[in-house]
Parts: C-alpha cells; sequence; structure tokens
C-alpha cells in the first residue's frame, strides 16, 4: 500500500533557483506536449500514446539545452500526469487538461526514486540535483520509497511529499457500527447521539479576508507591494485550510478506530454547490475531503465503508416503527410518529435509518 509523508522544506537560495527552474520545465513540457496531443487528435483522430512522447524528450534536450539542469525523471514524471489527465478526461472522471500557466501560484513538479537518490536524515531530505534540503521532519518514514514530490503553496512556502510503498498492519475487529448524517448546522450527525460541531473556520475569518483583499485590489498588479499583499492574503487563505485540514483528519482518524462498519449517504456534492446560497458553506464544512479522509483512512484499518443512494429519506423514515411521512420540510427539526409517537431529533433519526439502511444492504 501507497502512503505519503509531507513535510516542510527550507531550501537556500541556489536550491531556491533550481526549484523554480524545474517548475518551469515542468510546465514547459505538459505545454508542450499537451498542444502536441491536441493537434494529433485534431488532424489523425487519434491519442499520442505515452511512449511516443517520451521517445521525444532526447531530441528535445538537444534543442532545449537548459532541459539538461533538472532531474530527467521529473520531466518523465510530468509526461506521466499528462497521460493520466487525458486518461481521466477519457472515462469522464475529470475535465479536459488545460495548458499551465506562469503566473500560477501553486506549483509541484515529481521527481522518482532512483539509484538512491532520495533519502531522509534527521533533520535533511536528499532530493535529485538538488542535494540535502534542510527539512523540518516530524514523522517518522516507515517504507521503500517512491517518489518525491516538491511543491510551492501561494504563500511561497516550500513542501515535500515523500511516496512509499509499505505494509499497513490492520487494527483488531470491533463489534461498534455508526452511521454518519452530515450537515450545516451540524459537521456531522452520528447514529450514537454524538452531534460534531461545525467550526466554520471561514466564516470566522471573512472580515479580515475581506479587508485584506480590498488592500490587494487598490494595489497595481504586478508590483511589488501587490505581490506582497497578495501573499498576506494567501496566508489567511492558508491558515483557514489548514484548521479545516486539522479537524478533518482528526474526526476522521478517530471514526476509522472507533467502528468496524461506517455508512454514510452518497452526496452529489458538485450538483449541491450550484445553490448560491448555500455554496460558500458548503465549500467552508468540506464534505468531500471528509468523505475521502474516511475512506483512505478506513481501508487502512480494515474498516468498511458503505455509501446508501442520496434519495434515501432518512430524516422522513421513524427508526423505532418503521412509519414514513409524506413531507418533512427543512425547519422541521424535532418531530413525534404518529404511529408509535415516539419524539424524533431530525439529524439522530436521519442517521439512525442510515445506519440501518447501510447494514441491511450489506447483508
Amino acid at each position: 500500500m501507497n502512503k505519503a509523508y509531507k513535510f516542510r522544506l527550507y531550501p537556500n537560495k541556489k536550491q531556491i533557483e533550481l526549484i523554480e527552474k524545474s517548475f518551469g520545465c515542468s510546465r514547459f513540457i505538459y505545454n508542450h506536449f499537451l498542444n502536441q496531443k491536441n493537434e494529433v487528435y485534431k488532424d489523425e483522430k487519434r491519442c499520442v500514446k505515452y511512449t511516443e512522447q517520451q521517445n521525444l524528450l532526447p531530441s528535445m534536450k538537444k534543442e532545449f539545452v537548459w532541459l539538461k539542469e533538472i532531474d530527467s525523471t521529473s520531466l518523465q514524471m510530468t509526461l506521466r500526469n499528462l497521460d493520466n489527465a487525458f486518461k481521466n478526461f477519457f472515462h469522464g472522471r475529470a475535465d479536459r487538461p488545460k495548458f499551465k500557466s506562469k503566473r500560477d501560484n501553486y506549483k509541484a513538479y515529481t521527481s522518482n526514486f532512483v539509484n538512491n537518490n532520495i533519502d531522509i536524515k534527521k533533520d535533511k531530505i536528499k532530493l535529485p540535483k538538488l542535494k540535502w534540503v534542510k527539512t523540518k521532519i516530524h514523522r517518522y518514514v516507515e517504507g521503500r520509497i517512491i517518489n518525491a514530490t516538491v511543491s510551492k503553496t501561494p504563500s511561497g512556502k516550500y513542501f515535500v511529499s515523500i511516496c512509499v510503498e509499505t505494509e499497513i498492519e490492520l487494527l483488531e475487529k470491533v463489534t461498534q457500527n455508526i452511521g454518519i448524517d452530515l450537515g450545516l448546522c451540524h459537521f456531522a450527525i452520528l447514529s450514537n447521539g454524538e452531534k460534531i460541531e461545525n467550526l466554520k473556520y471561514l466564516k470566522k475569518s471573512l472580515n479580515k479576508l475581506a479587508k485584506e483583499q480590498r488592500k490587494l485590489s487598490s494595489k497595481q498588479k504586478g508590483s511589488n507591494n501587490w505581490n506582497k499583499q497578495r501573499v498576506k492574503v494567501a496566508r489567511l487563505h492558508e491558515r483557514v485550510a489548514n484548521q479545516r485540514l486539522d479537524f478533518i483528519h482528526k474526526l476522521s482518524k478517530r471514526i476509522a478506530y472507533e467502528n468496524q462498519v461506517i455508512v454514510l449517504e452518497d452526496l452529489a456534492v458538485k450538483n449541491m454547490m450550484k445553490n448560491d446560497k448555500l455554496a460558500q458553506s458548503i465549500s467552508d464544512v468540506s464534505w468531500y475531503k471528509f468523505v475521502t479522509m474516511l475512506e483512505y483512512k478506513a481501508k487502512w484499518c480494515g474498516r468498511k465503508i458503505h455509501k446508501i443512494d442520496r434519495w434515501y429519506p432518512s430524516s422522513k423514515i421513524c427508526n423505532n416503527c418503521g412509519y414514513v411521512l409524506e413531507e418533512m420540510p427543512l425547519h422541521i427539526r424535532e418531530w413525534e410518529c404518529p404511529k408509535c409517537n415516539t419524539i424524533h431529533d431530525r439529524d439522530i433519526n436521519a442517521s439512525m435509518n442510515i445506519l440501518k439502511q447501510g447494514l441491511l444492504e450489506i447483508a
């Protein structure tokens, strides 16, 4: 199983210069061969294969000598990423690949592990062409190194993500199962009655973000002062994203460790984002990221994730007797079953029904 470890890099001036050159060369190769794919498909109605383009790299290095300054495996990985992007597009998993811009604030390139060109010490990481780079290593890396991805955030920070192949020991089985109803008033409502608060990190920072954004708008685009202010805005956004990620990581890990079967609704987040009144709140709560983390952590732990149909009327069904209401407006948060007179909290009842339905489908 593959696992990634992400660390903060502190490169010196020469290393920063080489990293920036690597970003530029990867972008050039990506755009050049993306254009080739588009032209060949337009003229010949066929898709250029990865091996065809890989065979053209040596001749390109003779034509553009500066391509030899960076790690050769990073250029091959750029071609591999382009090929995967087209495969995802043809299978309907992503949009058509677009050309990369020099002005993109997030940049990255990936180098493969070849002949021990990637290594880790106490406070340094060895990377191709960069040699030993000062690093904040906060976790022990276990497994066989596959590749390393160097990235730069919009706030100007450098990171490296080390991908390793490792064996993960599955946890002992537990008897507890859980149903999860995701919401906006509360981040998640569990079938055991627990309600996870929605901390609304973006909403709490909106006033400060708006103030800094106004300052950015008043400055001449491209100037030094504009760039300094752009970094300030980027750091505010980064802080919000880090708070959200920390919360989601801890919650998903706890749920995966404590429960054997985890049942959720198969929400269409992309469609829900089309609602102008709820789009910002849905984006802030980050359901998709939470479910993604829960899925891979459950796999690591040997747990089972099951998704029920998004149209299942979990809020309208009495979990005690099975009576189904005809209507359930959003403003009703508590209701009494006409058949068995049980009083239900809308969200807890929904999460209990989600668990029941999930266990039935699994069985």
